[in-house]
């Protein structure tokens, strides 16, 4: 009809031109402490497995070594995934260490994509002292079995951390978090907070 406006071209859910709004990349740099989630498109499943989980094991740590990372926490479901990621160098940026692993992961999945942009979830300074920071990784962990993937007492083979040079840590051992601060301490360089960034309540 004349004088309706022009119909608009259907946006394509694939198209990473479109992206939900991010806080200013300062706060995914340095020492930032970001929880990410990825989920696939359309929620598909059918790709995890031991096969996929190893190869997402050897891009964390690539990532790890790229970008100055720890991941002392992750969880792949069905149809998403959770990850933690801490920075431990001033030139650590977790944007780009997030673009380098869903690029070399996404393949992995086919038929399976992920969504455009994974959710983000920069954890502000009273969720990163030790206690709340470990209350926030039992949460990720604890999903398959609020999923009702497995029970209360269940191990989930596709959940653990990924800490350069040091194998064999679970997060599920009684042990794991002194560890964790203890290499976290030695890792970290002295100057990955000194990052002028403004604070998160003032632009959340």
């Amino acid at each position: 009809m004349k004088g309706d406006p022009p119909s608009q071209p259907a946006r394509d859910p694939l198209n990473r031109a479109f992206s939900l709004p991010r806080l200013p990349r300062v706060h995914y740099q340095g020492d930032a402490v970001v929880h990410w989630t990825l989920t696939t498109f359309d929620r598909k499943r059918d790709w995890l497995g031991p096969d996929v989980h190893a190869q997402f094991r050897e891009l964390l740590l690539h990532a790890a070594a790229r970008e100055g990372l720890l991941c002392p926490i992750y969880c792949l479901m069905p149809d998403h995934l959770h990850l933690v990621w801490l920075g431990l160098r001033r030139d650590t940026d977790q944007i780009n260490g997030m673009a380098f692993l869903r690029t070399y992961f996404e393949p992995a999945l086919q038929p399976a994509r992920f969504q455009p942009q994974p959710q983000d979830n920069v954890l502000r300074p009273e969720d990163r002292r030790r206690n709340a920071f470990a209350r926030v990784c039992y949460y990720i962990a604890a999903n398959p079995v609020r999923a009702e993937l497995i029970p209360e007492t269940g191990v989930w083979p596709y959940t653990g951390c990924v800490v350069p040079g040091y194998p064999k840590l679970n997060p599920m051992d009684a042990t794991f978090w002194p560890l964790f601060w203890k290499i976290h301490t030695k890792l970290r360089q002295p100057d990955a907070g000194d990052i002028n960034r403004p604070p998160l309540k003032s632009i959340i």
